[in-house]
């Protein structure tokens, strides 16, 4: 029985040392879009059994927290280590990433957001290990000005794969990155898998995401505030926190709405709040495929969304089909929007059906295999 235990034992070991091993890189595991996808994708590659490595440059207060099994590494530079030039220290933080690399010897990283991506390409650059780059948001964010954009179209195409979120995001960089780069969606988060609510809707209009002018729930106030008299029955809940939630709270009050517009700050239990609502909106100045207006939509909310410019709106919505789509800034069509919506429950209801099936196409497992096949096919070319 020993010598039995002891064989599978060493066969266990066997396998681990023989699985592959991912890294993924990003800044901290603060709580957003990117992060939790991160995460999520290190826990859907450790249960397929790889080896699976978290590094980050720094930890911050409030993160997600990582599956149970995965190494977390910082490799941001100590502020000991931080003296001299700016130029040593990125050196540094240059060296000790591609330490990282050197020990941990990963098959493949996938690195996500601005510079990160550059330091992935270059750092890993004569080692075996594949680099991945990934755009989650706006490109021209990502890469402001001549130099940054630059700088990506020179060093992605050493890249061993790109991945974008949205066909119109590929038109930001050079024809060679636009014939490489692959389109892979993020999976949705299995707490917003459930049956579409099928009673009658609360008469609440809901929206979730950071308080910061991007955002621009100002906008969703201001508009609300003109329908507040037509709809004395209806409230507006903005899910979130950041650091324009005083400033939107002073609008609140000087509109005279604090009875009629609530903000309740950041909640676990999201799926279970908004499910019943009247109609949700994402008001946004620039986004990637929000995640928000992903998981508004695979419970069966009518949305109302800004066109954003990276096209990842339109990636998940058909016009007048399985949500309604505005310009962005424009107060003037959400307002009316938000009138068609609210007044046409027929309307209202084809719109939300439609959006559930969003939770076939982005279903974690479909979603899933897709990031593991091309990462296989980057392995192993």
């Amino acid at each position: 029985m020993q010598g039995n235990e002891l064989k599978v034992a060493k066969n266990k070991c066997k396998k681990i040392q023989n699985a592959r091993k991912i890294a993924f890189y990003i800044g901290s595991l603060n709580k957003g879009g990117a992060e939790r996808v991160f995460v999520n994708l290190a826990d859907f590659f450790q249960q397929q059994g790889y080896q699976v490595v978290m590094v980050t440059q720094y930890r911050k207060e409030e993160e997600y927290a990582l599956p149970e099994g995965v190494q977390r590494i910082l490799s941001d530079i100590t502020p000991e280590e931080t003296t001299g030039s700016r130029i040593r220290n990125f050196y540094r933080r240059f060296r000790k990433l591609r330490n990282i690399w050197k020990t941990e010897k990963p098959d493949l990283v996938l690195s996500c957001v601005g510079k990160n991506n550059f330091m992935t390409i270059v750092t890993t650059t004569f080692t075996k290990t594949k680099s991945v780059v990934s755009v989650v948001g706006e490109a021209k964010e990502e890469y402001p000005g001549r130099l940054m954009k630059g700088l990506a179209n020179l060093l992605f195409p050493f890249a061993s794969g790109v991945i974008l979120q949205t066909e119109r995001s590929r038109f930001f960089f050079n024809r060679r990155i636009q014939k490489t780069a692959v389109i892979l969606p993020n999976s949705l988060n299995p707490l917003f898998l459930r049956p579409r609510y099928a009673g009658e809707r609360e008469k609440r209009i809901v929206t979730v995401g950071r308080m910061d002018a991007n955002k621009n729930q100002e906008m969703m106030i201001r508009a609300f505030a003109k329908l507040a008299d037509k709809y004395p029955k209806y409230t507006l809940t903005i899910y979130g926190d950041g650091e324009l939630r005083g400033y939107l709270q002073n609008i609140i009050e000087e509109l005279g709405l604090k009875e009629r517009v609530f903000l309740p700050g950041v909640i676990p239990d999201v799926a279970d709040k908004i499910e019943k609502a009247a109609l949700f909106l994402l008001t946004s100045y620039s986004e990637g495929v929000s995640n928000a207006l992903i998981e508004a939509m695979a419970l069966g909310l009518p949305v109302i969304a800004t066109d954003v410019p990276s096209g990842g709106t339109e990636e998940l919505i058909r016009h007048k089909e399985n949500g309604w789509v505005i310009p962005t800034g424009d107060q003037k069509a959400l307002v009316e929007a938000m009138d068609i919506l609210l007044s046409d429950r027929v309307l209202a209801q084809k719109l939300g059906d439609n959006a559930a099936g969003l939770q076939e196409r982005l279903a974690p497992e479909r979603v899933n295999a897709m990031w593991k096949n091309y990462f296989e096919q980057i392995i192993k070319s």
